[in-house]
């Protein structure tokens, strides 16, 4: 069973930034495309940014793109979500999921995922 933790999450202003991490038990962690998605209160979960298995595709929602980054580092076993000029609509809990063998379009889309963290609080408030 791949277990999933995220952490980095916390209390930022408009404008600032912030990097969550999702650090996997997985040894063979390349072979997941890993992603975050997030909750906001009332809506739906929603794919924000994923990257695909071996780290050649990636994909970000249209609301993120030019503010989040997402990249992996698979020694470390770790997926970042570097994430730029944070908005008040970006609060959410935000989770990481990941899916074997998944592309990033096809991880961050409806497909099931494999496996899912719990989940760390984003709030964006002044």
């Amino acid at each position: 069973q791949v277990q999933l933790v995220e952490s980095g999450g916390g209390l930022v202003q408009p404008g600032g930034a912030l990097r969550l991490s999702c650090a996997a038990s997985e040894f063979l962690v390349n072979l997941y495309g890993i992603g975050w998605f997030r909750q906001a209160p009332g809506k739906e979960r929603e794919g924000v940014s994923c990257i695909g298995t071996g780290g050649h595709s990636t994909w970000h929602a249209g609301s993120v793109k030019g503010r989040f980054t997402i990249t992996r580092d698979n020694v470390k076993r770790t997926v970042y979500l570097e994430m730029n000029n944070l908005e008040p609509e970006d609060t959410a809990i935000y989770y990481c999921a990941a899916k074997k063998w998944a592309s990033a379009q096809k991880l961050c889309g409806p497909s099931a995922k494999d496996h899912w963290g719990q989940g760390t609080q984003v709030t964006v408030s002044s």
